[in-house]
């Protein structure tokens, strides 16, 4: 009886150390996809803005004006947002791991290609071809969030999101090779960087095929979520929060050196002050995300940010004020530093944002992340084209460099004003039963 009941035991411990290494697997694998998905993110994220820097002295060799610039430095921006459903919608149907690769694979030739190109129409075509890096977003992000569970997702999105600081990677990297060794170099070295990485990534990442929807499932299922009014309204915050803080990565080194008159390395620098945290605070915007709620956290991005751009918004001014003692003349501007530091809070706010409303979407679509972020990143992404174009024919237009920040002032209110609206849509049906209860 004895023997038995040893046997029994035995038979429960094994169980139980066999489930107990399971979940040291399983653990080991979430870590290891969400750390290659980051690192993976962040190298293609740089490559991604790569225009940026090397966008400046190409500008220079080949006497653009403002609005060629740019489309130059927007270019990879549109393409990469482009093709963000289709590979939202081939993550959700084939899995992240493969999608991942084969994109970061795609990218290799083109990027070296760039530093053989010499006339502009060479440059715009390449860059279509460099932005599909742009688009491992919506992969990364769908392939990181089924890994975890809903209570976990905000801050493991916001872990992931935080690649977006290969942005500062270019600012802090690029300028230096381009100084030493010539803008050609920054290309050379980001092909052999990617190459590295696509292998890393094949190495330490996992399959797991119960993250994948059924063969069932048709295109046309998955597009259905483009009517429902919810998804556009995450579009538009994420076009400013995400698009913003794209368009301002290109356009803050060539800023800097315009309206305050650094070299290309301290510009890129003094950029990096806005680009660096707000990459890497995505991650806390997750966190308080799963702590307070997207809505909360979002609403209070939207206010800050809006509040900080009014003041970007306002241009260098000079007065002349006529007094009993004669005229007097003030000079009304920001400095550099305050400046710096409210493009600082516009960084957080918007890092913030960025990590919310893909909460919103793991919160509200937990079965099709990878269609639904790939419709709000492909919009997100538009917003960070379409902005430097718009950047640069504003200054064309009217010579004033702060015209950039008035037009993401302008677009911060229209989601305050949607915010609300929806808000007091969706509180409607609960009041009015409410009132039916009481009569």
């Amino acid at each position: 009886m004895e023997t038995q009941q040893n046997k029994m035991a035995s038979v429960a411990t094994w169980g139980t150390q066999i489930r107990e290494r399971a979940m040291a697997t399983h653990r080991q694998r979430q870590v290891s996809v969400l750390t290659m998905n980051t690192f993976a993110f962040t190298v293609c994220f740089a490559v991604w803005v790569m225009f940026s820097i090397i966008g400046i002295p190409i500008k220079s060799a080949l006497k653009l004006n403002e609005t060629q610039f740019g489309i130059l430095a927007a270019t990879p921006i549109l393409s990469g947002s482009l093709i963000r459903l289709p590979l939202g919608m081939w993550t959700d149907k084939y899995g992240g791991r493969v999608v991942f690769f084969v994109l970061m694979l795609c990218t290799i030739i083109p990027i070296y290609l760039v530093s053989a190109a010499t006339e502009y129409w060479q440059f715009l075509l390449l860059g279509l071809f460099i932005g599909l890096a742009g688009g491992s977003f919506s992969v990364g992000i769908s392939y990181t969030a089924r890994w975890f569970t809903k209570a976990r997702q905000g801050l493991a999105m916001g872990i992931f999101g935080a690649g977006n600081a290969g942005a500062a990677v270019t600012k802090f990297l690029a300028p230096s090779l381009v100084v030493a060794y010539g803008w050609q170099t920054v290309p050379r070295v980001y092909a052999a960087a990617m190459t590295v990485t696509a292998l890393l990534f094949w190495l330490f990442t996992f399959t797991e095929h119960s993250h994948k929807v059924g063969s069932s499932v048709t295109i046309k299922d998955q597009l259905a979520a483009l009517r429902d009014p919810r998804v556009w309204r995450y579009c538009q915050y994420y076009a400013i929060v995400f698009g913003g803080y794209v368009g301002l990565s290109l356009w803050m080194t060539k800023y800097y050196i315009n309206e305050y008159g650094f070299g290309i390395r301290s510009a890129a620098l003094m950029a990096a002050i806005f680009v660096l945290p707000s990459g890497v605070i995505r991650a806390l915007g997750g966190w308080l995300s799963d702590r307070f709620g997207a809505h909360t956290v979002t609403c209070w991005v939207m206010w800050i940010s809006g509040g900080c751009l009014f003041l970007l918004s306002l241009p260098k001014t000079a007065l002349v004020v006529t007094t009993t003692n004669g005229p007097v003349s003030l000079n009304l501007g920001l400095n550099v530093w305050l400046f710096t530091a409210l493009l600082f809070v516009v960084g957080i706010a918007w890092g913030f944002g960025k990590a919310s409303v893909f909460k919103h979407i793991s919160d509200e679509y937990p079965h099709n992340i990878g269609v639904i972020s790939g419709i709000v990143g492909l919009v997100g992404g538009l917003g960070g084209f379409v902005l430097p174009i718009m950047f640069g024919a504003l200054v064309d237009l009217t010579g004033v460099r702060s015209t950039a920040f008035m037009l993401l002032y302008g677009s911060t209110c229209v989601s305050l004003i949607w915010m609300y609206l929806a808000l007091k849509k969706e509180k409607a049906p609960r009041k009015l039963k409410a009132a039916d209860i009481l009569e």
